[in-house]
């Protein structure tokens, strides 16, 4: 059976050209980092931590203040907890459909067909983790029409392999391979537009609101009878020092821990490590494994569990 791995959050390798807006202004001093499975980086630059795939990918997005990414779309799951800092997460073809703010630890699951965009409104550097659906994620990201033309302006261009190539460097399209194509407009003509009421509502799920309901045992956050409704190909409750946990824990399918807050004991077989905020670990399916929290003060975590439902388009068991 294969062995647990993490990734320390001191020690993630962050990427600045991971995608098609890495030059334009506002959006060129994001860090992009890909820590468990390939992701939908765009660039031969980014470090993957973890080659695994459990179902879905694990990344996180590092911005300064007012840096902001631009609008895109996924055909699987995206969702983000915000670890450190205060974000704006708006959405729309120009980004003018809603916003909604989070602060840390609230966590959002973002629908499919859609775009969105994300900024750092705090005051210091700031960090979202994220999920995404499927070993592949979707096969990529989709970004706005208004993007590519901003991106092609400062010198970056997408081929149809979704291979980014950067006149900065010299690099040209090969020959023989087009750029990608831009979407159709009835694709365009058919993305949701979703007030921000229905965005709190369905899709939104506050850290402090499940810090209470932790005392009560695991929080279902996504899932088919989660705090947020979907069946994205995997399922994220929400653990703190409170939640009563039986002694040993079997991840019978894989299990993603995520750190919020806090300091987490994890243990398996016969080794032991300390977990602290933003660190990642990985549990392949089959490894029997404890939590315990080893400080006093806040201790909080996501997991995240693979489940047979596959990735695809966001589910909600109504329409909304």
């Amino acid at each position: 059976m294969e062995q647990p791995q993490w990734v320390r959050f001191g020690e993630l390798i962050p990427c600045r050209t991971a995608f098609i807006d890495a030059h334009t202004p506002g959006s060129s001093e994001k860090e992009n980092f890909t820590i468990i499975g390939g992701g939908v980086s765009e660039s031969p630059d980014q470090h993957v931590h973890i080659n695994a795939t459990p179902g879905f990918n694990i990344g996180a997005a590092g911005q300064p203040p007012r840096c902001f990414n631009s609008l895109h779309s996924h055909n699987t799951a995206e969702v983000f907890f915000v670890l450190k800092g205060r974000w704006r997460f708006f959405w729309g073809e120009t980004g003018e459909d809603g916003e909604v703010i989070l602060e840390e630890g609230d966590i959002f699951n973002i629908p499919t067909r859609l775009f969105r965009g994300f900024e750092n409104i705090g005051s210091d550097y700031g960090m979202i983790m994220s999920i995404l659906g499927g070993d592949d994620a979707g096969g990529g990201v989709i970004w706005a029409p208004h993007v590519r033309e901003a991106a092609q302006e400062h010198g970056l261009i997408l081929s149809e392999t979704g291979r980014l190539y950067d006149a900065k460097r010299g690099e040209s399209l090969p020959s023989g391979e087009n750029e990608m194509p831009l979407p159709q407009q009835d694709w365009l003509d058919a993305l949701l537009r979703p007030d921000a009421t229905t965005v709190v509502k369905y899709y939104v799920a506050r850290y402090w609101d499940m810090m209470a309901m932790s005392a009560q045992g695991a929080v279902s956050v996504i899932g088919e009878h989660g705090l947020l409704i979907d069946k994205p190909g995997f399922e994220v409750d929400f653990l703190s020092r409170q939640s009563p946990l039986p002694q040993t824990l079997h991840a019978e399918e894989d299990v993603v821990l995520m750190v919020m807050r806090g300091h987490w004991s994890v243990s398996w077989q016969d080794k032991t490590e300390i977990f602290n905020p933003g660190d990642t670990i990985w549990l392949p399916g089959g490894t029997d494994y404890s939590l315990k929290v080893t400080a006093s003060g806040e201790a909080s975590l996501f997991r995240v569990t693979r489940t047979d439902d596959p990735a695809g388009l966001t589910w909600t068991g109504e329409d909304v």
